[in-house]
């Protein structure tokens, strides 16, 4: 990388940071309408649903939910039992990737941490609470009126940084959500966390991988 201290380096939450335990839910909740042969597509279907949900206007996150798994069971042709309610109950109860809190432990004190989440408000601070290390912000879809991969969240967390793409290494294990939108805002620095939920994208985006954060010190000279 062409720098070794970002003045910040911003996050993805669910999925980067905090595990994202939608798969494994929907798994459970839907054991008895979906054979399990066929239980790994539904779980894509239930996913690329949702992030259709998230790039219109900004709804509150349980409608994106509820909304993005009825027409899942719609397409499917299952009766939706309204349990969107309980995925989005679900969500501030889960804890981070195993490898979050040591990796975070090392930089936090040296350069400001940042979250930018596809999240409410209500949520994302029971999430954060069990990262293990303190965030200097933490921004919302709510607060920005949009949900990645939007770029309008991505301007919202420059101004209220006051800071400029330059400025700023942007973490994620997401291309579809944040790496892409990124590159299209001119961020250059950019680390793709192989969570494994996600195939890495082109190289073209211009991106660090690493295995998980406890290689993100290394990207910053720690």
């Amino acid at each position: 990388m062409s720098f070794l201290r970002p003045k910040f380096i911003t996050f993805d939450c669910y999925g980067t940071l905090t595990n994202f335990q939608m798969g494994p839910l929907t798994r459970e909740l839907f054991a008895d309408r979906i054979a399990p042969e066929q239980m790994d597509q539904f779980v894509k279907d239930f996913a690329a649903y949702r992030l259709d949900q998230v790039m219109g206007d900004w709804r509150p996150y349980d409608e994106i939910l509820k909304t993005a798994l009825a027409r899942t069971c719609k397409r499917w042709g299952i009766d939706y039992r309204e349990e969107g309610q309980l995925y989005y109950d679900a969500v501030p109860t889960w804890g981070p990737h195993a490898d979050v809190p040591a990796g975070l432990s090392k930089i936090a004190d040296k350069i400001p941490l940042v979250i930018l989440s596809n999240a409410m408000d209500s949520q994302i601070m029971s999430n954060v609470e069990k990262l293990g290390a303190p965030f200097h912000k933490v921004y919302t879809a709510q607060q920005a009126q949009a949900y990645k991969p939007r770029l309008q969240a991505f301007e919202f967390m420059f101004d209220n940084l006051g800071c400029g793409p330059e400025d700023i290494l942007h973490v994620s294990s997401s291309f579809r959500y944040d790496l892409m939108s990124a590159h299209d805002m001119k961020i250059k620095h950019k680390a793709f966390v192989a969570r494994g939920h996600e195939a890495a994208g082109n190289a073209a985006y211009g991106y660090q991988q690493i295995t998980d954060i406890g290689g993100l010190p290394g990207l910053v000279g720690l």
